[in-house]
């Protein structure tokens, strides 16, 4: 279901991207295992052939020292479609470089989607404020958000910029300056 439909607003995608799962699809007797960020192709549009459906996903279990967390962005708390939901998984030396990291998407884009040039911007770099804000420039470079009933393309883009800036501080326990824009509809 909220797999298989391929919403790019759908809630499980994400982390499951974020963590690197992989689905298994099946037609008959014949399967095919393949990341799961592969499979969300275009909107509307999945890696699944004629006849195939989801027969399992496989999510790899983190490392002990990794950091993860998901962040939802609705109009109300519960039950709600999501306006921008984030992604994030970790993985720092004891000095606290970035050794991995994978962020996923939804409601960004036409698809859930990692953020690419953010992770690439973090990769090998100190985890510090400094570096997260100079990587939150990236954003541009891997979404172009689109404006709909449930928020404008303006506040996506800011509100996944704060994730992981939220995402940050909750990591490393700093405190790190608020963020607010005034944002005004048209």
């Amino acid at each position: 279901g909220n797999i298989a439909n391929g919403s790019p607003i759908g809630d499980t995608p994400p982390p499951l991207i974020a963590l690197g799962a992989r689905l298994t699809l099946r037609r008959g007797n014949k399967r095919r295992t393949i990341p799961l960020e592969t499979f969300f192709i275009a909107y509307g549009k999945q890696d699944r052939r004629p006849g195939e459906f989801v027969e399992a996903v496989h999510v790899p279990v983190p490392a002990k020292a990794t950091k993860f967390a998901v962040y939802k962005i609705t109009k109300r708390r519960d039950e709600d479609i999501t306006a921008a939901l984030g992604a994030f998984h970790l993985a720092l030396t004891k000095d606290g470089t970035v050794t991995d990291i994978r962020i996923a998407y939804g409601g960004m884009a036409a698809t859930p989607k990692r953020a690419f040039a953010v992770e690439k911007a973090l990769l090998g770099k100190a985890w510090t404020e400094e570096t997260v804000e100079t990587a939150m420039a990236e954003y541009a470079s891997d979404f172009t958000p689109l404006t709909d009933m449930r928020a404008s393309a303006e506040y996506r883009a800011l509100a996944a910029k704060n994730l992981l800036l939220r995402f940050f501080v909750e990591t490393t326990g700093t405190r790190a300056p608020l963020q607010v824009s005034r944002y005004e509809a048209a």
